[in-house]
């Protein structure tokens, strides 16, 4: 049977996973997508961070270490989806390189406080992507 995915890379279509999930990353399961699907990039959001946050106990040891140095839950969010993305992008590094930046990106949107809130400068919105591009 062939790999329906394989056969969309064939025809030049990027393959992208809307699910970054610590559990995924340390069990393997997302360097097999790479492996064996040719996974190129990944996508995340506030939505699905906050699901694999609350129900993977892959968290909880980093959430406890956040909270004992009294960090607010947006920052322990922010910290905790920057080390998901910084590990994403390690994995995806090799086919970035191998496609001279063509593929091989991970992306994370921004928090919906940071859309279109005039009471939430955007200042504070770019301090947190820098932080991020700063540790990927």
């Amino acid at each position: 049977m062939t790999n329906p995915l394989l056969e969309l890379k064939a025809l030049g279509q990027s393959i992208w996973l809307d699910d970054i999930d610590r559990d995924h990353l340390l069990s393997g399961q997302f360097q097999r997508l790479i492996d064996e699907d040719n996974l190129s990039g990944a996508t995340g959001n506030p939505t699905i961070f906050e699901h694999s946050i609350t129900h993977d106990t892959t968290y909880d040891e980093q959430k406890q270490q956040l909270i004992a140095l009294g960090k607010s839950p947006q920052e322990i969010y922010e910290v905790l989806a920057m080390t998901d993305v910084r590990m994403v992008a390690d994995l995806l590094r090799p086919i970035y390189e191998r496609t001279d930046g063509q593929d091989g990106f991970v992306s994370i949107e921004v928090s919906p406080t940071c859309q279109m809130i005039p009471q939430v400068p955007w200042t504070r919105c770019a301090a947190s992507g820098t932080r991020l591009i700063g540790l990927i």
